[in-house]
């Protein structure tokens, strides 16, 4: 069984004060909590139990993300998705329990980067560190706001209990994203705390991947060369398909490409990933739970999955055929698949993994330079090879993108995003690639034949939030179309 020190702590440390973070988090936190380093440990992990669960990053997150590619499809409840019309009623309950819990993480991070300084048994090095960790965190759940509401209320230690706060602007955000994550990256320590923690190398990769959001691709670029520079991650050699589960199975603690993940453990009871529970077909033998086959792709109707190298082990280990009423090219990506549990996966979900850094590496070097280097060049090579089972580290005239190959900078980052889809196909990022680089209308028209309406690239203010919060106009602060 799959041993998780993260999701463990989570448990036994978080218990001790959950009831008092939930009834008081001021008056009784200020007195008896945050005074020694198990305490402020505690509050740490009550950060990363909001997004866990099924409704968030457990499950539901990366399914909404993955159905909007131009690979993907939505069935049942999730069906609406594929008009690309924005949200039904469903949906937005779903992108709701999301805000939801991202705002619960948020403010666990504010109390502990509002009650750590005044900690009485804490030195000022452990002090700067655990701070960091949550002003990571705190970073990182805002990314994932700004890029699916663009605008939100910013909640901080200084306002946390403000019930009235109103919608910020995208720039404001990635400030308090940027501060955030440059304090993280001048405190956190070489390695986590645990595994599954972040690392000074987590808030540079994340650094990047902001950077590159916002168009700053020189500043991107040396932030993804500093991690490369660290000499700290590799990627996993595979040599036939089901060797990826190296990265992505259920018993696996920690590998040397985990940047950053979101560590699962299928014990104790409520530590499991979900999300395969949503992608399997029920006696398939991936999930023996069972399974909801939310999304699905089509092998021969969907250009971008027809078109898709067979001789890439990528493939046969993201896809298997499963029929269920919509014909026999139907498939299901089994890419998280836990074949021996009985409870809940094992898996964990990658954020940010060492390939993902040398794609970002190999796009802002190009852009940075106007056109590929032979070290962006690099870079995706080691990518494509230890997709078709390569030695990433070894050059292979059979299978490497070549130089005259790509004569301008726009040829060569399409190439860039295509491997970055095959490579985390599954793992709810293309999406959010899509839009970055504002091509998810001409894609999506290319493969789907749909065209996508402005109100499905941003999802709406939830209603709890505008009833509540009087600082935001229901009708003035409300996204596009909603």
């Amino acid at each position: 069984m799959k041993y998780n020190i993260l999701a463990i702590l989570s448990v036994l440390l978080f218990a001790s004060c959950a009831k008092l973070l939930e009834e008081k988090p001021q008056s009784i936190a200020a007195e008896q909590f945050y005074n020694n380093a198990a305490e402020v440990q505690a509050g740490l992990n009550a950060i990363y139990t909001p997004i866990r669960v099924g409704g968030s990053l457990g499950a539901l997150y990366q399914v909404q993300q993955e159905i909007y590619t131009e690979y993907m499809y939505g069935r049942g409840s999730h069906a609406p998705l594929n008009d690309y019309m924005g949200l039904d009623n469903n949906n937005i309950t779903r992108t709701n329990d999301m805000w939801a819990a991202f705002y619960e993480a948020i403010r666990n991070a504010n109390i502990v980067i509002q009650r750590t300084p005044a900690g009485k048994n804490l030195p000022d090095a452990d002090k700067s560190k655990f701070l960091a960790e949550a002003r990571f965190m705190r970073a990182l759940l805002y990314f994932y706001l700004v890029r699916n509401w663009a605008g939100v209320p910013i909640r901080t230690e200084t306002n946390m209990d403000s019930l009235n706060v109103p919608r910020s602007s995208k720039a404001a955000v990635y400030q308090l994203i940027t501060d955030d994550l440059l304090f993280a990256e001048a405190n956190l320590p070489d390695a986590g705390r645990l595994v599954g923690a972040p690392s000074k190398w987590a808030a540079e990769t994340v650094l990047t991947d902001v950077y590159m959001n916002l168009g700053d691709y020189q500043k991107a670029r040396d932030k993804a060369l500093a991690v490369i520079g660290s000499n700290k991650f590799s990627l996993v050699n595979v040599t036939v398909p089901a060797d990826f589960d190296k990265l992505f199975g259920p018993d696996i603690i920690t590998t040397p490409e985990e940047i950053f993940y979101m560590k699962f453990s299928r014990q104790p009871n409520g530590q499991g990933f979900q999300y395969p529970m949503y992608a399997h077909y029920p006696g398939a033998g991936y999930y023996p739970p069972g399974g909801y086959y939310t999304l699905y792709s089509d092998a021969v109707n969907n250009t971008f999955i027809r078109d898709w190298d067979k001789k890439d082990l990528r493939y046969d280990f993201n896809w298997y055929v499963q029929t269920f009423g919509l014909g026999s090219s139907t498939i299901l990506n089994k890419k998280f698949s836990d074949k021996t549990t009985t409870t809940a996966a094992g898996n964990d979900y990658p954020m940010y993994r060492y390939a993902d850094l040398l794609l970002f590496y190999a796009e802002c070097d190009s852009r940075v330079n106007n056109g590929p280097t032979t070290d962006a060049l690099e870079k995706l090579n080691m990518v494509h090879r230890r997709g078709y089972g390569k030695n990433p580290l070894v050059a292979d005239a059979t299978i490497d993108f070549k130089m005259a190959d790509y004569g301008s900078l726009q040829v060569f980052i399409d190439q860039v995003v295509k491997e970055r889809a095959y490579e985390d196909c599954g793992e709810g990022k293309h999406w959010l690639d899509l839009k970055r680089l504002g091509i998810v209308k001409e894609v999506i028209k290319a493969v789907k034949g749909i065209t996508v309406a402005d109100k499905h690239l941003l999802w709406p203010i939830p209603t709890t939030e505008y009833n509540y919060n009087k600082a935001i106009d229901p009708i003035k602060d409300q996204n596009p179309g909603y």
